[in-house]
């Protein structure tokens, strides 16, 4: 077992953190000089930072044959099962499970209600947060979209927002879903509960708006994409 210490240090360098998150957006083996390349930055810097990565299990890495002869090259890619960080260490995933099963077995009733504490405490986060800022005045779209992004983060999702004349739109990409290990067994009832907790948030920020889905990696896409029209 890594020492959680360890992978927090790992992680609190900024530079090694974004090269982890673009390397869960990629979903594909990327070598050291596609890093390095990426982010600007010396060959030797970035396969340090792509080492650390793997003594913690961030990434894996494997040898790649180039079919030309000579040393194979090592490539690396991030693990899509995540990272549990927890002190002290617990398992949340035998619950997770076991609610899962529970809401299946009880059927479209349990799945419902499953949704409706979701949607809730999607809807209560915001206003906590929102409550936190403590002002009077309204807030601003660019206000409303950094709690958005800040809280979304948290669960996965990656916002973009796309300018119009009359509305904007936010893009909300989740390339490493916090619950991937259940998506096989689980998928739809997990997505169900995972886009209630996201619609609560964003009920709570904008007065007018159109949800759509366009991608999931329950119909065997490589992410989550979510389109949220807001309407001036």
């Amino acid at each position: 077992m890594i020492h959680p210490i360890k992978i927090s240090s790992t992680f609190a360098d900024e530079t090694r953190f974004s090269i982890y998150e673009f390397m869960l957006q990629q979903k594909q083996f990327l070598s050291v000089q596609d890093i390095a390349e990426q982010f600007k930055i010396h060959s030797n810097v970035a396969r340090l930072h792509l080492t650390k990565l793997a003594e913690i299990g961030a990434i894996s890495s494997e040898h790649l044959k180039t079919g030309k002869g000579g040393r194979p090259g090592r490539v690396y890619k991030a693990k899509q099962e995540g990272i549990n960080l927890s002190i002290p260490r617990r398992d949340t995933s035998s619950l997770i499970k076991w609610s899962l099963e529970l809401i299946q077995e009880l059927g479209e009733a349990a799945l419902s209600k499953a949704q409706e504490i979701s949607y809730r405490d999607g809807k209560q986060s915001m206003l906590e947060q929102m409550k936190s800022i403590k002002r009077k005045s309204p807030f601003t779209f660019d206000e409303k979209l950094a709690m958005i992004t800040k809280s979304a983060t948290l669960i996965g999702y990656i916002p973009e927002v796309i300018e119009h004349d009359q509305s904007k739109t936010i893009i909300f990409s989740l390339f490493n879903c916090p619950f991937q290990e259940q998506i096989s067994n689980y998928g739809e009832i997990v997505c169900q509960l995972h886009e209630s907790y996201l619609y609560g948030q964003v009920d709570v920020l904008f007065d007018r708006h159109e949800v759509k889905k366009m991608e999931s990696m329950v119909n065997d896409c490589d992410f989550c994409k979510y389109k949220i029209s807001v309407h001036n």
